[in-house]
This record gives structure tokens, sequence and C-alpha cells, in this order.
């Protein structure tokens, strides 16, 4: 069992979600979204009062880590690499780099790592939580890589059931 995982809600039920995230052992969920609301009824279980009964529910512990989260000029930045390769916030593949240049100097290198990495060693697994299905499309991933090399966690990535990496970007292309 991996100490951080990696989640988004695209590709999720509420149901499959709570799955993934018993299936993992998790008990601490970190959400690093500035906004924590998802557009579309499909994904009206993951705006944040809604999940955090969910996952108090489940017994699931949830922390809001909005200095994680990219600023909305930073997010410009990334909207605008994506509509001028066609693609949407569904349907990115990954990160533009100078978002991931940019991310890394503005937030992660003065961020407090070392609170999460021991959260996550003293409660037991936790899962860094955003939106994108797939990590590689994500900051969740720069995050979950930088406490690997600082801290030494194992990181393992959540997907909905049976959809892999090569599989996930496929279905994340035919999304509207």
């Amino acid at each position: 069992m991996a100490d951080l995982a990696t989640i988004g809600v695209y590709g999720f039920t509420s149901e499959t979600f709570l799955a993934a995230l018993r299936g993992a052992g998790i008990r601490l969920l970190v959400d690093v979204r500035q906004r924590r609301g998802v557009r579309g009824s499909e994904y009206a279980w993951a705006n944040s009062k809604r999940l955090q009964a969910a996952l108090a529910a489940a017994g699931v512990a949830y922390e809001h880590r909005p200095d994680l989260a990219p600023t909305t000029e930073l997010r410009r930045l990334q909207y605008a690499v994506d509509d001028r390769a066609g693609v949407g916030k569904r349907s990115r593949e990954e990160l533009a780099p100078e978002f991931v240049e940019r991310y890394r100097d503005e937030i992660l290198a003065s961020a407090d790592l070392g609170s999460l990495a021991e959260a996550a060693r003293a409660r037991g697994p936790a899962a860094l939580l955003c939106v994108e299905r797939d990590p590689e499309a994500c900051h969740r991933s720069l995050i979950a890589a930088r406490l690997r090399e600082d801290s030494d966690l194992e990181v393992a990535d959540l997907r909905p059931q049976g959809l892999g990496p090569e599989v996930s970007r496929r279905v994340g292309r035919l999304t509207p």
C-alpha cells in the first residue's frame, strides 16, 4: 500500500470514487483545488460540502490546502495552451512546460510539504485530490513528485476502474 495517492474527479462517480479510496486504504483526502466545485451535474458529488459529508461518512478525514492550488494566473496560462491545442481540462493529457516550471517556482518552492508528508505517515495513506482524470494533466502530479523526492513517500495514482493511462487518455478525447 502506498503512503500517498493522487486522484481526480473526472471519470468517477461518487460510489466508484469512495471505493477507490477504500481500496487504497486512504485515511486523509487533501484537496489541492483552489475552487472546490466541479461543473456538471454528474460531478455535483465532488463539490466541497457534499464531498466532505461523503468522506466523513466513509471515515476519511478531509483537509483543504489552497496554498498548493495553482493561482488564477497559472490556470489561465494552462487554459491558453489548452485552447491553442484544441483541448479542454477534461481531455488534457499533459501540463504545459511553462505551467510546470512556474508552478514549481511559484508554488512548490515555498510550500510546506513536510507537514503533508508527516500527516500521510501519521494518519495512514493520504490522497491528493484535484479534478483531472489523469495525474499527468494535473498539478497534483507535481506535488506528488516533490513529496516522493523530498520525503521518500511511495506514490500511487488512482484512476477510474479499468482505465489505465492509455485507455483514459483515449476516452478523455471522446468526452465532450
